[in-house]
């Protein structure tokens, strides 16, 4: 017998994508972290340029060790100074291929970011030729009310540890709607549909990834 959970999570991936489709997003649903490297992997073409938002998803299944050590990369972290890292961030919204992920996901089909720079949400909104987000399950949520409490409660928060950053937040765990100049939740931008279609290409994963 298949365990409860993995088969609820396959039903639920499978809706996700319809509603996703609707909305003109390419979409995938991977039961596994390695299912869904093999499908990013497969939706890059060969002689792309790659570039990426911060991301602890595409970390944790592989494809930023695979994409720098394969491919022709626009990678701000071989920056030496804070000039020169915003520079390479500039130009990693004229890359062929972007690569993210979303805070949240409405069960609807929406995409929630939130983001510090804004250079994530830019290259979700224009630039690069094609963007890949990929997501756990983790962060679907029921509405847009709650994937922006998870953005600012779940996924802020964590971050704003993964940063060390002094924030109202980053001392208590509990976000303060802050306005801090240190605050990482700047921009916020809900995708309600890809355009051109299929522009935006969504890999969910039938596992906890990233916060």
């Amino acid at each position: 017998m298949a365990d409860p959970k993995t088969e609820r999570d396959a039903i639920l991936g499978a809706t996700l994508v319809k509603k996703l489709q609707a909305r003109a997003f390419d979409a995938y649903y991977c039961a596994t972290k390695e299912d869904a490297l093999a499908k990013a992997l497969e939706l890059i073409p060969k002689d792309d340029v790659i570039s990426w938002g911060g991301s602890a998803t595409i970390a944790e299944i592989g494809l930023l060790d695979y994409v720098r050590k394969n491919c022709k990369c626009i990678d701000r972290d071989t920056a030496k100074t804070p000039e020169e890292r915003a520079d390479i961030m500039r130009k990693g919204l004229l890359c062929d291929t972007f690569l993210m992920s979303a805070n949240a996901i409405t069960v609807n089909g929406e995409l929630v970011n939130i983001d510090g720079n804004g250079n994530r949400c830019a290259a979700m909104i224009y630039g690069p030729k094609q963007v890949i987000v990929i997501a756990g399950l983790n962060k679907v949520t029921k509405n847009l009310h709650s994937a922006m409490d998870r953005a600012h409660e779940t996924a802020a928060t964590i971050n704003a540890q993964r940063f060390r950053i002094k924030t109202p937040c980053g001392l208590t765990g509990v976000c303060a709607d802050c306005i801090h100049e240190d605050c990482i939740c700047n921009y916020i931008v809900v995708t309600r549909r890809s355009k051109p279609p299929k522009k935006i290409k969504v890999i969910l994963v039938g596992e906890d990834l990233g916060f």
